[in-house]
C-alpha cells in the first residue's frame, strides 16, 4: 500500500507528479483501487491522555462508574444512540459512533477539532451534575 498527502503550498505539484508516476508504474496485468479523502489531523495524544486520565476519571470518581462506562454513555449522549443485536438475540443500546469509530462500525478517529468539541461536551455534562472537569493545559 502506498500512501500520498497533497500538501497545501508549494509542494504540492512536486507531489501530484509523485503520485503519477507511482500510478504510471503500476502493473496494467492487476486491478487497482485509488480512494480519496480529505486529510484530517486526527486527535493527539495529548488530547486522549486528558479526556481518559483527567475528564473521564473525574466522573469516574464522582459516580462510581468504570471508565469504559463513561465512555460508552458520552458518546451515546453526544451522538446518539442505536439498538444493537448481540448473541443470545439480546438487543443492546449502543452509541452510534464512538471517537474512533464512525456510524458503520468502521475505523474513523476524530480530527483535533471534532474531538475538542466532544471533550468540551464532556466538561460541560460534568458541570451539570456537579463534577468541574478543569481546561486541558
Amino acid at each position: 500500500m502506498q500512501r500520498f498527502t497533497m500538501p497545501k503550498g508549494k509542494l504540492r505539484e512536486t507531489i501530484r507528479a509523485n503520485i503519477v508516476a507511482f500510478l504510471d508504474q503500476l502493473p496494467e496485468d492487476k486491478e487497482w483501487r485509488v480512494e480519496i479523502y480529505q486529510a484530517k489531523r486526527a486527535r493527539s495524544i495529548q488530547q486522549c491522555r486528558y479526556l481518559n486520565g483527567i475528564a473521564y476519571k473525574l466522573l469516574s470518581d464522582a459516580t462510581g462508574y468504570e471508565r469504559d462506562d463513561i465512555s460508552e454513555y458520552m458518546c451515546g449522549a453526544y451522538w446518539g444512540w442505536r439498538d444493537k443485536l448481540k448473541p443470545g438475540k439480546v438487543v443492546a443500546r449502543v452509541p452510534i459512533r464512538t471517537t474512533t469509530t464512525d456510524e458503520h462500525g468502521k475505523r474513523s478517529v476524530l480530527s483535533k477539532i471534532e474531538f475538542a468539541e466532544f471533550v468540551a461536551y464532556v466538561q460541560r455534562f460534568g458541570a451539570k451534575h456537579g463534577v468541574y472537569i478543569p481546561e486541558p493545559e
